[in-house]
């Protein structure tokens, strides 16, 4: 049995997002995998980099380009907790990755709700990958901070 599938590299982005949450940031964690194996890793930073664009996938994106050395990861699949907003479905878009698997819906910032046409056409989407624990690392943190 391959231990590399989803739900393994989907528990991966968990633990960025919790080291998120840890630094009391949202917690949002993003992983990109390429050739089966994680080629970046990152989680929110807003907070500590005072940058609304330090995103878990903005971050996981940029490190990738430079592992690959190229501004295109077309194959490569990114991994994110919680589903992209508009700004980084944009950037994912560019990016042109290959598969996108994000975890918890975001019914009020998603991309799904907003942009639904960003990523690139032939880009493969799976949700609700470990949804309910990615929803529960949201709900534990803003829970927290009420």
């Amino acid at each position: 049995m391959n231990p590399f599938n989803d739900e393994y590299f989907m528990k991966q982005a968990l633990v960025e997002a919790r080291a998120a949450a840890s630094e009391g940031e949202v917690p949002v964690g993003a992983v990109i995998v390429c050739n089966n194996q994680i080629i970046a890793r990152a989680h929110n930073q807003t907070e500590c980099l005072n940058d609304v664009t330090a995103h878990a996938e903005m971050l996981a994106i940029t490190a990738a380009a430079g592992v690959l050395g190229a501004k295109y990861l077309t194959n490569c699949s990114l991994y994110v907790t919680v589903e992209p907003c508009i700004m980084c479905a944009g950037a994912i878009g560019w990016a042109q990755l290959s598969t996108i698997v994000y975890g918890a819906s975001d019914d009020k910032r998603g991309f799904s709700k907003f942009a639904p046409q960003a990523f690139h056409p032939k880009a493969i989407i799976k949700k609700g990958i470990l949804e309910k624990e990615c929803a529960e690392e949201m709900q534990r943190f803003f829970k927290q901070r009420r």
